[in-house]
């Protein structure tokens, strides 16, 4: 792979992850205990990228606080996408940093670094300007829909109207440089630029290659998908923390009681205590210093950093952000729900609850599946939680 310099598409405010991402950006999202950003600079790093572009907006200091200069060894440059306008936008801001061909992808999806050298190595080999990465999937109106004649892309339909299995776009692009005055010549579509709409002009003259690739690729839309987005990280073994047990990978800063126990698959973060008679996992992951009191338990969930779970409560299915306080006793059961993002309702879906950042959950407190709390939201001991609770918002029995 001769592509030296990958940009990475960090900007977005992926509002259909509210309330989640009210207080920081896509990307900084749990994939099991590490963020999103984190696997995907990961694969950059080792597919041999000597300089990461990074591209950031909402809530960038999130980001750049948390990646700092350098990655790796891997020097970290950052360009700011001051308004929202779409990917093809954000991507532009790089024009002035990037003097050689470059690869992009997008922050907020994991991938493999074979797939990421997969691109580079047949775009090298090709001279076609561009070259995307395509990979099979079920429910394609998410995404864009690819048809190819060999290694040629015909056609890039972006979120079909059809559903079912096909080949889709995977957001890893290699481009010679001249992709930036391609994006300045792209005609707006109400205000915004998209990437996929350039690519659709160079696809429109034959101008792109197609690489399928296999593996891991996983994209979270909606807040529960990050529950879907650690199981894939545990079944594959993506952790950072060294395997103790089949299934049970645990950092070396932790507290552990005899009496607790682990199911597989489950990673603990370091400064963690879980006490006794506790029950982690199955599919359980907790960021750095989370609390797990006594007789709890803690089944397919998400539990971010600084989070306590009080003594004897039951949490299921449940996505937990930063700093948040479950009081003891409360059960939140697990799904399937009914969940209302907007005006769509999403029928049938694991989760037990959504909680934001610096929630505060009193004793008690009953959850209804599918419920969502927002940032900063206090719920009073004995109260009954359903809906959509607002940031800030008072809930009381």
């Amino acid at each position: 792979m001769h592509t030296r310099t990958a940009v990475v598409l960090a900007a977005g405010e992926g509002t259909r992850l509210r309330p989640l991402t009210q207080n920081r950006p896509k990307p900084m999202l749990p994939a099991a205990n590490r963020p999103i950003l984190e696997h995907v600079l990961d694969a950059l790093v080792e597919a041999g990228i000597k300089q990461i572009v990074l591209v950031v907006g909402h809530r960038r200091e999130r980001v750049q606080s948390y990646v700092g200069p350098s990655y790796r060894d891997v020097p970290v440059e950052y360009v700011i996408q001051g308004k929202q306008l779409g990917s093809g936008h954000a991507l532009l801001q790089a024009a002035e940093t990037v003097s050689e061909p470059l690869l992009v992808v997008n922050g907020d999806r994991l991938i493999e670094s074979a797939a990421v050298e997969a691109v580079g190595t047949a775009f090298a080999g090709s001279e076609r300007p561009a070259a995307m990465a395509v990979i099979e999937r079920d429910h394609v109106s998410r995404y864009g829909v690819v048809s190819l004649d060999g290694e040629e892309v015909t056609e890039l339909i972006e979120k079909p109207d059809s559903e079912g299995h096909g080949m889709i776009n995977a957001g890893i692009y290699a481009f010679e440089q001249s992709i930036f005055d391609e994006i300045d010549a792209t005609p707006r579509q109400s205000g915004e630029l998209a990437l996929t709409d350039t690519i659709g002009r160079l696809v429109d003259r034959r101008a792109v290659t197609g690489v399928p690739i296999e593996g891991m690729w996983v994209d979270a839309t909606y807040p529960w998908d990050l529950l879907s987005v650690a199981r894939e990280v545990l079944d594959r073994g993506r952790t950072s923390e060294p395997e103790l047990d089949h299934g049970v990978w645990i950092d070396d800063q932790v507290g552990i009681h005899d009496d607790a126990t682990l199911q597989p698959p489950v990673v603990v973060g370091p400064d963690c205590e879980i006490a006794a008679g506790a029950v982690v996992g199955p599919n359980v992951a907790l960021s750095r210093n989370v609390t797990v009191e006594p007789n709890a338990t803690v089944e397919r969930a998400v539990v971010d950093e600084d989070s306590r779970i009080g003594h004897g409560s039951t949490v299921i299915d449940t996505v937990v952000g930063q700093d948040t306080d479950i009081g003891a006793g409360t059960v939140i059961p697990g799904g399937p729900s009914d969940v209302r993002v907007g005006n769509q309702i999403h029928e049938e879906q694991a989760l037990g609850a959504v909680l934001a950042d610096r929630v505060e959950v009193g004793g008690g407190v009953s959850f209804e599946p599918g419920t969502l709390v927002g940032t900063e939201a206090k719920i009073g001991p004995g109260a009954y939680v359903h809906g959509h609770v607002p940031i800030d918002a008072e809930v009381l029995r």
